[in-house]
């Protein structure tokens, strides 16, 4: 998987906002949302992404597809750096890279059939005639698991599950390469949860699809992930496979996320890291490593020197100065 050219390259992203201020911009300060964040996805591989609310891992989805303009950094599809490309040209790009958004109800335009919504995208870059459009969506329909006859029914008729999967059937009508889902199960029962997750697995089987799957839940993404990636305050603080970061955490946060995740057998215990403190604020964080202020094992280098994301040879990269990879 991984001996291929990624399909999706994504390096050194950066967005910042201005926030405050007065008249004419005095005063005003920088939110780093997404302050340096690199990695790239291969084909058909999933690269979960996740940390803690506020982390920025969905503004890096965003940034991504440039539904926010990145403040700097390079994002390359299929080889071709897309983050300087003009509108006309992106719009172009758009068919390959494509979004499955966290609320599967406000996501869908209330006014549109079911079989409306589907074909949007195909008639928007006039792909094939109205005929081969219907068609393309009643296979669509099949294949997500909705029958045919639903294409005339309108989005508040049907559960929540069905309208996800209904958000599944547009993201494919365009035949893309890469699927950025935005926390895509987050708002279903967990029952349900499954069911999509799995439905997401079997269409990256077919279609050979590539996945920045944005979450925080890590049992749904050490289900769904060969990769995983933990952010914390704008940056990926251990990146590794699922089985190396599941089992073998290096990060103090990411000890911290796994020990918090509760165990499905009632007699079994999990050593507990207990984080102190808040998350620091992006618009002000802290020098050195942005986790100092509640990592436990936290020296006086940590408060002071920013550690950089090694990378050993495994692929299994930390920013810690105490845990770092050996390359």
């Amino acid at each position: 998987m991984n001996a291929e050219p990624p399909v999706l390259q994504v390096r050194d992203l950066v967005k910042h906002y201005s926030v405050g201020g007065g008249f004419f911009g005095r005063g005003r300060k920088q939110l780093r949302a997404v302050d340096g964040v690199s990695f790239s996805i291969g084909q058909g591989e999933t690269l979960g992404l996740v940390g803690e609310s506020g982390c920025g891992k969905s503004t890096v989805g965003k940034a991504v597809l440039r539904l926010v303009e990145p403040t700097s950094g390079h994002v390359s599809l299929e080889g071709e750096e897309i983050t300087g490309l003009g509108s006309a040209a992106l719009l172009e790009r758009r068919k390959r890279m494509q979004v499955i958004f966290q609320d599967p109800y406000s996501s869908l335009n209330p006014r549109m059939t079911a079989g409306e919504i589907v074909q949007e995208p195909l008639i928007n870059f006039g792909i094939g005639s109205r005929a081969e459009q219907r068609d393309r969506v009643a296979m669509l329909f099949a294949r997500v698991g909705l029958r045919p006859d639903q294409r005339a029914n309108y989005p508040h008729e049907f559960s929540g599950g069905q309208r996800q999967r209904l958000g599944i059937a547009r993201a494919l009508a365009l035949g893309p390469s890469v699927i950025i889902g935005d926390e895509p199960v987050s708002a279903l029962d967990v029952s349900v949860q499954a069911q999509v997750i799995n439905l997401m697995m079997d269409l990256q089987q077919e279609f050979g699809l590539s996945y920045l799957f944005v979450a925080h839940d890590l049992g749904v993404v050490e289900h769904i992930s060969h990769r995983v990636a933990v952010m914390y305050l704008g940056k990926i603080v251990e990146i590794a496979a699922r089985a190396a970061l599941f089992e073998t955490p290096r990060h103090p946060y990411t000890e911290a996320l796994l020990a918090a995740v509760p165990v499905s057998h009632p007699r079994a215990r999990r050593a507990r890291t207990v984080l102190t403190g808040d998350v620091p604020s992006p618009i002000n964080p802290p020098p050195g490593c942005r986790f100092h202020t509640r990592c436990p094992i936290a020296v006086a280098r940590c408060r002071q020197e920013e550690p950089a994301l090694v990378l050993d040879a495994s692929g299994h990269g930390v920013a810690c100065h105490l845990r770092a990879a050996t390359a």
